[in-house]
């Protein structure tokens, strides 16, 4: 440990600038890493990427969406990754810049710990744990725990037993498994998330509230992504599933006998409750939630925020709560904005109704005593 005074500097915190490792690179060099086309000095030597609030000259930054172009142009870098040539920068032009970035970003990621079992690990004899996977310090491996070719387990990973964990995953540190859940391959926990705690199931007594045994399991298929403090729920019987590919935000939660298609993506906040059914390709943005037992069609998008009490067929945005259609829903938003306006007129009318009653009450009443004299 180095012993050091006071805080760092704020410019040492700021990570909106990373010099590439090993030093700058040409234009040429990440024209050929990303299959762009240089527009400029193939030469020239970039320092790094950035993000345009923090780019110096010699820093390379990156257009994905219009709306950024006057930021970009005014920022002091020299090097732009767009999809398409800026006059007075030189451009690497890509027809995807966001996929390349993603590849130019890729060069930043840290080196894997290398395979092995960390001192401070506990193992459990009968575990089978591959010879090139990593098993960081304070983990701890359950009994008949079985535990694929390089995965990697940082540390105060907890595994229960049973469980197995496929090849090329990466538990981040706090991450538990717990007994008999079943981990595909190449997937990525994110720290502190649960898979295969308790569902949420009682029953009311006249003894008081009665926990239901919850006796099932997780599947999480292949290359699924999981969040931070995430929570997957064992099944009361059976699995709960989260299929193939499909990504999870943080803090997400999912109930028990919960099936989630491949490809979906579940944005952080979102709440799905017991034994819902969620087909393909499906997107739920932040804070979206479930009633239990409905089954949602293929490619169905829900705003961020709505609410779903039944059956969605698919093929579909809704938002609002409850969840509609997302047309029908901005309908009745403008509806329901414009009714304040039109409960005051109304109360105006309403008062010149009145007013001119009382005239013509008054006239009539003059009128029959006129006529009684």
């Amino acid at each position: 440990m180095v012993v050091t005074e006071g805080p760092p500097e704020p410019a040492a915190r700021r990570r909106g600038s990373r010099a590439w490792p090993g030093g700058p690179r040409t234009l040429s060099d990440l024209s050929k890493l990303i299959g762009a086309r240089i527009e400029g000095d193939p030469e020239a030597l970039v320092a790094g990427v950035s993000d345009p609030a923090d780019a110096g000259p010699d820093d390379l930054v990156f257009l994905l969406e219009p709306r950024y172009l006057e930021r970009v142009k005014a920022c002091p870098a020299r090097f732009v990754l767009t999809r398409e040539a800026l006059p007075g920068k030189a451009c690497l032009v890509h027809e995807q810049p966001r996929q390349a970035l993603i590849r130019l970003l890729m060069l930043f990621e840290a080196a894997p710990p290398g395979a092995g079992v960390h001192p401070g690990a506990w193992i459990d004899p009968s575990a089978r744990v591959s010879g090139d996977a990593s098993v960081g310090p304070g983990a701890s491996v359950g009994a008949g725990v079985e535990i694929g070719s390089g995965t990697i387990l940082h540390p105060g990973v907890v595994l229960y037993p049973g469980a197995r964990v496929g090849r090329s995953c990466v538990l981040h540190a706090g991450v538990v498994v717990r007994e008999d859940c079943v981990l595909g391959d190449r997937v990525v926990v994110q720290p502190g998330a649960v898979i295969g705690s308790d569902g949420f199931g009682f029953v009311p007594t006249a003894a008081g509230i009665v926990k239901i045994p919850q006796v099932g399991n997780v599947v999480i298929e292949d290359d699924v992504e999981i969040g931070a403090n995430t929570t997957i729920d064992r099944a009361v019987l059976g699995s709960t599933v989260i299929g193939r590919g499909t990504k999870l935000d943080n803090l997400v939660h999912l109930a028990h006998n919960v099936h989630v298609g491949e490809n979906c993506m579940i944005v952080a906040q979102v709440g799905v409750s017991g034994s819902t059914e969620i087909g393909d390709r499906c997107v739920f943005g932040g804070q979206a939630g479930t009633v239990g037992h409905v089954r949602i069609g293929d490619e169905t998008t829900v705003a961020a925020r709505g609410g779903i009490t039944k059956d969605i067929a698919g093929r579909v945005t809704v938002s609002g709560f409850p969840a509609r259609e997302h047309r029908e829903d901005l309908r009745r938003q403008a509806q329901h904005e414009r009714l304040p306006g039109r409960v005051d007129r109304l109360e105006r009318a309403l008062e010149q109704l009145t007013d001119n009653l009382g005239s013509l009450l008054e006239t009539a009443l003059s009128n029959l005593e006129v006529m009684a004299e």
